[in-house]
């Protein structure tokens, strides 16, 4: 399965998810509009969980009843992101 390829990915309840940590609530924030701008370009959209210095990603797509292929790939673009 693509999650083993996403590091700290976990599928569980149809989707995958992750949580990244930053050192404050701006390093969050900033994160959040980044994958925000991701995924309205890949007409994709994330469910986000934000606190103050963390962000749980989570893809699935509803249509599909559980994640495809374009879940990993916004995945990776994320995951990309916060590297």
């Amino acid at each position: 399965m693509h999650v083993a390829t996403l590091p700290g990915w976990a599928f569980a309840d149809n989707r995958i998810e992750k949580s990244f940590l930053f050192a404050n609530y701006h390093e969050t924030i900033a994160f959040v509009n980044a994958v925000a701008w991701i995924a309205h370009r890949e007409d994709h959209h994330p469910d986000l969980r934000i606190h103050y210095n963390r962000c749980v990603v989570a893809f699935s797509t509803h249509s599909a009843g559980g994640v495809t292929l374009n879940d990993f790939i916004c995945a990776a673009k994320a995951e990309r992101l916060f590297a």
